[in-house]
């Protein structure tokens, strides 16, 4: 393909996505294919010979589509919303483009583990000078990092690479940590000559959107030496309206924060920011330099090499989806789509809360609702398997202690008030049909 073609075929392929986004809501949100479609589908190997675009264009719909579960579908409840906007598809274009190996941030998961293996090298270091005598091999195995019962999983994931324990501290009955909990777990560890060394703050956690409590939480980590990393991964772009900073309050404790624009801030996947509070901290961990990475600017302070701050030597150059998506959508624009999320998944709860048949299941801050039948879990895996069965819309269940819960998130860019009442509907239905039967087959 040289340059002419590349124009022509460049322009067929905006129009082609322009199409998609347009009439996504046309397509069902849930693929009907099982695994392993694709193999009769496709060749064996690569063609000896080259194809046309033509023919590889029309193996789109008919090879490709087929297999989509379309996150940006204004029917997609599932998970947290995967950013995307026609700014940010342009730059990711213009990105692709230049395609240079850039150094800056991965994901949330990425950034919990730089925070906890350089919380590891500080501990290390400072226990090493208070305690000379022991090898780092000693003081290993006596790390322990923190994290809530409702924090993700890729927590625990870090602590597992980062070869340290890992405990849990049980939240509230708002599904948040206070201060309490974790004071009473860390001193019952420190007097069994354990060193707690890390701990994961969450805003807006994964299964119900909940809030530890950072003015608590954030002292006695200071006091202690302790490292709070805090994963606002969903949440941290809400906090671009005023009305939701107060979640925010406590931040300054933190030594690391991040949230992800490519879930809610119309980024598309992947852009995570990270801050650090001493950067030496993460650059201390982490700093190699052979003689082909050295340049001239490196005393100067100057400039700040990203390489230092991960784990991957190079990324792509995302910045520029950020910067497009800031500057053509302004921080109104970006107020707004956040705002009108919110009031779409208040009025899904209030529709849930107009059915008696239904409870809610923990505060409704954001744009996520928690919601079930009142009855058994099994009853709720059942409703839960005929909403996803239809395909109509699709979601995604959690566990809120003992209780099987229903997520329903609201995700699509292009969402509207229709949907959120069509999906209501369908649940609806679904629900008076699924008790039907039920009380016919478990009397």
């Amino acid at each position: 393909m040289d340059a002419t073609e590349f124009r022509k075929r460049g322009k067929e392929m905006v129009d082609y996505i322009a199409d998609y986004m347009e009439k996504i809501d046309k397509r069902q949100v849930f693929p009907d294919v099982e695994p392993g479609y694709l193999r009769p589908l496709i060749p064996d190997c690569a063609p000896q010979d080259p194809e046309s675009f033509e023919d590889v264009f029309k193996d789109i719909e008919k090879i490709i589509m087929p297999g989509v579960t379309h996150w940006h579908s204004p029917y997609f409840f599932a998970y947290f919303p995967a950013a995307s906007s026609f700014p940010s598809l342009l730059a990711d274009m213009l990105c692709g483009g230049i395609g240079c190996v850039g150094f800056s941030w991965g994901s949330a998961s990425e950034a919990t583990l730089m925070s906890l293996l350089a919380a590891r090298m500080k501990t290390i270091r400072r226990v090493q000078s208070e305690k000379p005598e022991l090898t780092e091999a000693d003081i290993m195995g006596r790390l322990v990092a923190y994290a809530s019962d409702q924090a993700h999983s890729s927590v625990e994931r870090a602590a597992l690479i980062g070869g340290v324990k890992i405990k849990s501290v049980p939240s509230d009955d708002t599904f948040s940590v206070c201060g309490s909990s974790l004071k009473k777990v860390l001193d019952e560890d420190k007097s069994s000559g354990l060193i707690p060394f890390f701990f994961c703050a969450t805003l807006g956690t994964t299964p119900c959107c909940s809030f530890d409590k950072l003015l608590e939480l954030g002292p006695i980590c200071n006091k202690e030496n302790v490292w709070m990393h805090i994963d606002a991964a969903y949440a941290g772009s809400a906090f671009i309206c005023p009305e939701f900073r107060h979640l925010l309050n406590g931040v300054e404790f933190a030594d690391s924060f991040n949230f992800n624009p490519h879930k809610w801030l119309l980024v598309n996947f992947d852009c995570s920011a990270m801050w650090v509070k001493k950067r030496s901290d993460l650059t201390g961990a982490f700093k190699l330099e052979p003689l082909y990475l050295q340049h001239h600017h490196q005393e100067s302070g100057l400039v700040t090499d990203y390489r230092h701050w991960q784990i991957p030597l190079g990324r792509r150059f995302r910045s520029l989806k950020l910067w497009f998506v800031l500057r053509m959508y302004g921080v109104t624009g970006l107020q707004e789509h956040i705002r009108k999320h919110i009031s779409l998944s208040h009025q899904f709860e209030h529709l849930v809360l107009q059915d008696e048949r239904f409870e809610i299941c923990a505060e409704v801050v954001l744009g996520l609702i928690c919601f079930r039948l009142k009855g058994s879990n099994e009853l709720n895996k059942a409703l839960l398997k005929s909403i996803n069965d239809a395909k109509k819309i699709h979601l995604v269940p959690c566990h809120l202690r003992e209780k099987f819960v229903l997520r329903f998130a609201i995700c699509s860019r292009t969402v509207e008030s229709t949907h959120i009442k069509f999906a209501w509907q369908h649940i609806s239905q679904l629900a008076t049909d699924l008790l039907r039967t039920w009380e016919q087959n478990h009397h």
